[in-house]
């Protein structure tokens, strides 16, 4: 992998830190470092007199070194003293970096969250929009072919109204996007291939296998299943 590779991926691993964690570790670096102050040999800063040398006086000082305030009454005078307060100051700009990098992925995420979020809406009101110019239609074959279905037409007539609703439903499927409504989607899938093995049962020449009665109970239910479906849909 190549250098720029390497850096580029481990921008991304930072970026997708979540800005809390950077929080957190900024905020427990100030202990860390105030107990490595406390621990160094005295003589290491310069100390105004009557200052204090105790834990809280060495947090005071590691809040304001990795703050980047440096109000100048502990000063590091020495070689240790010297070198970790600046990888202090290093490690805290540093993380304020990440901090800030990670806030705008965050931001980010969120706006092609939302974006995408709008899309899906705006995509689910045009596809409700042409389900309902083409719901009277259907409504009106669905009746049909439940009337044909329930009453004791002619094999002919049946096979003719099945196919028509076959196309309708095929049609519908092919002009509206019917995963919006997966139950709606499932039951027109079921009731168009019934139809078609029925009617391709019932060709000239063909023996059928698909006995009518069966058909036009199961074919009727589906088909008012369908129905229901519709007409909960509100405009």
């Amino acid at each position: 992998m190549k250098i720029s590779d390497r850096v580029r991926h481990f921008f991304h691993v930072v970026s997708n830190v979540r800005p809390i964690v950077w929080i957190g570790s900024y905020i427990a670096l100030m202990p860390i470092f105030a107990l490595i102050y406390w621990a160094l040999p005295d003589g290491q800063f310069r100390i105004p007199d009557g200052a204090g040398t105790d834990f809280g006086s060495w947090l005071y000082y590691s809040i304001v070194t990795i703050t980047t305030l440096g109000f100048g009454d502990y000063t590091p005078a020495h070689g240790w003293a010297q070198c970790v307060t600046a990888v202090e100051v290093m490690c805290g700009l540093t993380i304020l970096g990440f901090f800030l990098n990670a806030v705008g992925s965050m931001k980010s995420e969120i706006d092609v969250t939302s974006e995408i979020e709008k899309q899906r809406q705006l995509h689910s009101a045009q596809e409700k929009g042409k389900l309902i110019k083409m719901r009277a239609l259907l409504l009106k074959r669905l009746n049909t072919f439940i009337y044909n279905c329930e009453n004791n037409v002619s094999e002919q007539v049946l096979t003719r109204s099945a196919f028509n609703i076959s196309l309708a439903l095929d049609s519908l499927q092919t002009h509206v996007d019917l995963t919006e409504w997966p139950e709606l989607l499932e039951n027109c899938f079921t009731l168009v291939a019934d139809c078609q093995i029925f009617t391709d049962e019932r060709q000239i020449g063909e023996t059928s296998d698909t006995p009518k009665i069966d058909f036009t109970s199961q074919a009727a239910e589906t088909a008012r299943k369908i129905q229901t479906l519709l007409s909960e849909i509100n405009e």
